[in-house]
């Protein structure tokens, strides 16, 4: 019997399952709240209760463990993320005007180097390697990671393979070049795709390394694999130097579980988790892969992954106000006041002297906690001041503001991922309405009444009493989950207007009976919705009712997630770029330069080695056993003078697919 161990390390929840390969069935499974202050604890904890399903097995057995995780979509969708210095070679200031660049660079310094190449692959202005090199050390000391973008990199990748080993030459820090992770045009979103990964290096390290330590605790010598966004695997040491491509991982993984699980060919798969709601389309058995690049957290990266539509959506998301003073959720995410209340036992008093107080305040119910370590030197005296303060445990806003530690120090914190906020969630809703009941019901009960008491405007509380604001969370919850799946399957329409729309058909027929409207909508979805993830089952038979349509949780839907990092495969795809910079030429664009050809079938027999070569190196790099390659070419030629053909360019692609290797030595 060859067992696989699978593992899922989410915003909220960590899963584990142990997978018999021969049988395709799950032996046992298991969660664990999700310890990001230090993922070794929930890995171990998730494993060892996995363990504990089968006494007599032996962990030394396993042949694989295959991870997934949502902590690189969540950082990217809650705007986290370590420091990051990004080299553009050959281009100016206004690159960062395109793709979200500036608004995804924040306060990260960027460097601008002479350099580049024309569209055809010569060099269009040399390097200065004697002028970067002292700005190159400068930059290091300010980040954590180092991506590099040059201008038509795809092209030639020779100036940003130059400053990489620069930058290794003179520094120890990871470091990204946006040729690596993408062959497209467009200079901006590589240099976006290679900043955000640049950035989750040392996140997915962290991951990677506590899931090391619990495979040698329990004497497991198996191969370490991890999801990518398409749903196939690669090997860690492959997702350590790529972690972008584990952008969507978890989302994937879920995907690849509901259509192992379901055994559904056509459907709509949401995924709802403590931070967000993932979304994808199931057809002929196989998930819709994202034309354009994995879009999250509002930006268009140039990862291959299926197309799944992500929303900061959850059990666990914030309770807040929209601009027109309306309840909404998300996007960020707040540790449950139930759950916080569990785990610290100052949580409940303190809610309760606020309660006692005749009148309300802003920051009622709302809790700062420390979510990990910090070295000493790197935070500004207000951030130190609000850092210290958290150091015995959570402190509600109202103690941290009233030591006169302003506020926007605190908000640093958490956007760094230092720090995050708890107050009352959707969790905690269903708590008070007896839909959940696996953390502390009182507490969850004092929030919502404190919360229900908060102005909307003068005068005018948020809800009569805390039933009524559970309610009307879990409604808006409800009707912002349809909306996102409507989007989610209406990919060719925009829905940038249609907020009202979704409003009057999703609200429930308590809000619709009150409306004056005189026309009535309601939205149909044409295909089974699978709901998957742990607060599947207590929120999306009325989200399903809702839209319409048949419904179904599958079973181990809760552990989906961790089903589908073992239920996959390995798959690598490589594109080589054929142009024609001059009549009766043809220039092959490879990994490693270009080359010219006079003849076009020469070059493509070329490139298609080239593709295949590439493509079989990096799928036994990521992990494959047995890999075989699929090969397909693709010319553009364009009719001019009615008759005459005039060749374009030529695009050849290979893809190496296999199973990933399982370890027979026990």
């Amino acid at each position: 019997m060859a067992v696989l161990l699978g593992i899922d390390t989410g915003g909220t929840y960590t899963d584990a399952v142990l997978f018999d390969d021969e049988t395709r069935q799950v032996l046992s499974s298991a969660k664990s709240l999700t310890t990001k202050h230090d993922l070794s604890l929930c890995v171990s904890d998730a494993t060892a209760q996995a363990l504990a399903g089968l006494p007599d097995f032996d962990p030394s057995t396993i042949g694989l463990v295959s991870l997934s995780t949502t902590l690189a979509t969540n950082a990217i969708v809650e705007q986290h993320g370590f420091p990051v210095g990004l080299i553009l070679i050959g281009q100016d200031d206004k690159a960062l005007d395109r793709a979200g660049l500036r608004q995804a660079m924040g306060s990260d310094p960027v460097l601008f180097l002479a350099g580049g190449h024309n569209p055809d692959g010569r060099e269009r202005e040399p390097l200065n390697l004697d002028a970067a090199r002292p700005q190159i050390k400068a930059l290091a000391q300010k980040v954590s990671a180092v991506a590099i973008c040059g201008y038509f990199g795809t092209r030639n990748p020779s100036h940003e393979a130059t400053i990489r080993d620069l930058v290794r030459t003179e520094t120890a820090l990871p470091v990204t070049c946006a040729h690596e992770l993408a062959n497209a045009l467009d200079a901006p979103r590589r240099a976006l795709t290679a900043l955000l990964n640049a950035r989750l290096v040392p996140l997915i390290q962290q991951l990677i390394l506590a899931v090391g330590g619990m495979l040698d605790t329990h004497g497991i010598t198996a191969p370490l694999m991890v999801v990518k966004g398409d749903g196939s695997l690669i090997s860690a040491d492959t997702a350590l130097t790529r972690p972008v491509e584990t952008i969507l991982s978890g989302p994937a993984a879920s995907v690849v579980g509901a259509n192992f699980l379901s055994q559904r060919e056509d459907c709509v798969i949401s995924d709802i988790g403590g931070t967000t709601t993932d979304i994808a389309v199931l057809k002929n058995g196989k998930p819709v892969l994202a034309a354009d690049g994995a879009y999250v957290g509002g930006y268009r990266t140039m990862v291959e992954a299926i197309a799944v539509h992500t929303v900061g959506l959850g059990g666990d998301s914030e309770i807040g106000l929209d601009e027109e003073k309306c309840l909404k959720v998300g996007p960020r995410r707040r540790v449950p006041i139930s759950l916080l209340a569990r785990d610290h036992a100052t949580v409940i008093p303190t809610l309760q002297t606020q309660m006692d107080r005749v009148w309300p305040k802003p920051n009622d119910g709302i809790f700062a906690l420390k979510l990990r370590d910090m070295k000493s030197g790197t935070l500004s005296k207000g951030e130190q001041r609000i850092w210290d303060m958290l150091q015995e445990g959570p402190k509600s806003m109202e103690q941290l503001l009233a030591g006169r530690a302003p506020e926007q120090p605190l908000l640093r914190l958490v956007d760094r991922g230092l720090v995050i906020l708890s107050g009352f969630t959707p969790s905690d809703a269903s708590h008070v309405l007896g839909l959940q009941s696996n953390w502390n019901t009182a507490a969850a009960e004092l929030c919502a009444k404190l919360t229900a008491r908060t102005e909307r405007r003068p005068g005018m509380p948020l809800a009569e009493d805390a039933r009524a604001l559970a309610l009307a969370v879990i409604d808006q919850l409800t009707v912002q989950s349809c909306a996102a799946v409507v989007e989610a399957v209406m990919t060719d329409m925009p829905l940038r207007s249609a907020t009202p729309f979704f409003k009057a058909a999703f609200s429930s027929n308590t809000t619709k009976e009150k409306s004056e409207n005189l026309v009535e909508f309601d939205i149909t979805l044409k295909s089974p919705l699978i709901g998957i993830g742990a607060p599947a089952e207590t929120y999306y038979p009325e989200i399903a009712h809702r839209l319409r349509t048949e419904f179904d949780v599958p079973r181990y839907a809760d552990v989906c997630n961790a089903v589908g990092a073992v239920a996959g495969g390995v798959s690598q795809r490589v594109q080589i770029l054929i142009t024609s910079p001059a009549e009766g030429l043809f220039r092959v664009h490879g990994p490693a330069g270009i080359e010219d050809f006079n003849n076009l079938e020469n070059a493509a027999s070329t490139a298609l080695t080239l593709a295949q070569t590439e493509a079989r190196s990096r799928a036994d790099e990521a992990g494959a056993l047995e890999v075989k390659v699929e090969t397909s070419r693709d010319d553009r030629i364009a009719t001019v003078a009615g008759s005459f053909a005039v060749f374009i360019e030529s695009t050849i692609s290979a893809t190496a697919f296999g199973r990933p290797r399982i370890s027979t030595s026990a």
